[in-house]
């Protein structure tokens, strides 16, 4: 009788365990898929772009075949603007005008935008940090960021690149960075260049005076320097329509109610930022 009951509740604990590992779902083995041939021709027509994260893989390979072998690392920041200016302000500006220099250049690929550089310490917080929304690292973090990605595109054939930045406080990262590639990578052919005329913002305030603006300093951190960039590329990044209606149609002692006339004066800027960048590329060249 005893041996009887035992059996059967042997029996239900098996077919419990079975039902239970039955009930399991148990991912199949994945499937394994070969890599694509290196060599394998381009299905599709190559697009004009020269922004390369809007780029396939394959049409990054056929512009560095087809001599496209410089390539424009642009460095922006996310930082606190004053109450009407968006925070990723640098990346909107460096990647404009990347694209611009690119384009009159020529044989130039532009990578993505390196958001995230120095801004000030964590702990305590200091410089921009205090402000929410801001992001900082370290400069030996950015640094080793920047080496990375210059190693990313010299191991694909890009011979020269170029480091560029819209933000003050990344300069000497920047300058660092291009001297220590250069003198390492030497006999490889690969170079790495800081370009220090991007960051000229004693050329573009004398373009304003030139227009006839005299702006005096604003206890925020927005200058006409910038933001009228801004209105030229994208009038939501300076709450453009909104700060007027708030009241607050001036900036630095000049008005912004005359939008044409502003947005016109962002072009100029934007224009002879690119030729001064230019031209310092072609004798980098």
């Amino acid at each position: 009788m005893n041996y009887t009951r035992k059996a059967r509740n042997i029996v239900v604990l098996v077919s419990l365990c079975m039902f239970a590992y039955l009930a399991i779902d148990i991912p199949s083995r994945p499937v394994y898929v070969a890599p694509q041939d290196l060599g394998e021709p381009n299905p599709l027509p190559l697009s004009d772009t020269l922004n390369l994260e809007k780029m396939t893989w394959m049409e990054v390979r056929d512009r560095v075949r087809n001599g496209y072998t410089r390539i424009i690392i642009p460095t922006g920041g996310i930082e606190q603007n004053g109450p009407f200016v968006a925070l990723n302000k640098h990346d909107l500006i460096v990647k404009e005008v990347s694209m611009r220099v690119a384009r009159t250049v020529g044989n130039t690929l532009v990578a993505p935008v390196v958001s995230f550089v120095p801004e000030g310490h964590l702990d305590p917080k200091t410089g921009h940090m205090r402000y929410p929304g801001t992001i900082s690292i370290s400069e030996k973090t950015f640094e080793g960021l920047l080496h990375d990605i210059a190693k990313s595109f010299a191991v694909h054939g890009f011979t020269e690149i170029l480091l560029v930045g819209d933000s003050g406080d990344s300069q000497p990262s920047l300058r660092r960075v291009a001297e220590r590639l250069s003198k390492r990578w030497e006999a490889s052919g690969a170079a790495v260049r800081y370009i220090p005329e991007f960051y000229d913002y004693a050329q573009v305030r004398q373009i304003l005076k030139e227009q006839g603006i005299s702006e005096t300093p604003e206890a925020f951190h927005e200058e006409l320097a910038f933001s009228l960039q801004l209105l030229a590329i994208d009038p939501s990044a300076i709450r453009y329509v909104e700060r007027l209606r708030a009241g607050r149609g001036t900036l630095g002692g000049v008005t912004l109610s005359d939008r044409e006339k502003l947005q016109a004066i962002g072009e100029t800027i934007l224009r002879q930022r690119v030729e001064r960048i230019s031209e310092a590329i072609r004798r980098y060249m």
